[in-house]
């Protein structure tokens, strides 16, 4: 079975989602965090799994669900950070991040016979899924992040290394006030499209 990763930041005000910023608080914002990282770490907990890892920059918080390991992100930019996520797994893999509280446990339900490497792009040119059957920090190393052409350039270098690769569905991640819309509407029973019909409320946005 696979190790399922979930790269991530502690939600604290002014450390994550500052692109909501305005029209939301720095609170209001990590608000959201919390609520994007919940769903996703319970879409996680509900999939199946050989292990569970939680990799993580900051501190644990009652968001946290049962059956997980936590590990704190290695140093460096954030490249190093998914390569040495990666370096940590025996067997196949598949890391995601907190930007995607949409995700189901369906889509993170991957069988590697067939193909060396799970790819799920991101629209705004990232990408929120990554799968190896045999880990290789060095495909992430070297890969320029946070681009529009972030997801290019990872998926090349997968084919480059001759992995046969399987795309997974485009997904949109929550960086802006209309992303976090797009996305709750698209998983209108999350935690994340509830929270964020409260703070709009109480926005008037």
């Amino acid at each position: 079975m696979t190790t399922l990763l979930v790269v991530a930041k502690e939600p604290r005000p002014g450390r994550v989602k500052t692109r909501l910023t305005p029209p939301f608080t720095p609170a209001q914002a990590a608000s959201l965090a919390e609520a994007a990282l919940a769903d996703t770490l319970d879409a996680v907990a509900a999939a199946p799994a050989a292990r569970r890892v939680l990799v993580l920059d900051g501190a644990t918080g009652p968001w946290l669900p049962p059956g997980f390991d936590v590990v704190a992100q290695g140093a460096g930019g954030l490249d190093e950070r998914l390569a040495d996520a990666f370096a940590r797994c025996a067997g196949p893999s598949l890391l995601i991040g907190m930007d995607t509280p949409q995700v189901t446990p369906a889509l993170l339900t991957v069988d590697f016979a067939g193909c060396d490497a799970y790819f799920g792009p991101a629209e705004d040119g990232g990408f929120w899924a990554l799968g190896l059957a045999e880990p290789d920090p060095g495909l992430l190393r070297g890969v320029p992040m946070s681009t529009p052409v972030t997801g290019a350039v990872q998926r090349e270098r997968l084919v480059a290394a001759g992995l046969r690769v399987r795309d997974l569905p485009r997904l949109r991640d929550v960086d802006t006030a209309a992303d976090a819309a797009a996305v709750a509407a698209s998983a209108p029973h999350g935690r994340f499209a509830a929270r964020l019909a409260r703070l709009t409320a109480v926005t008037g946005r």
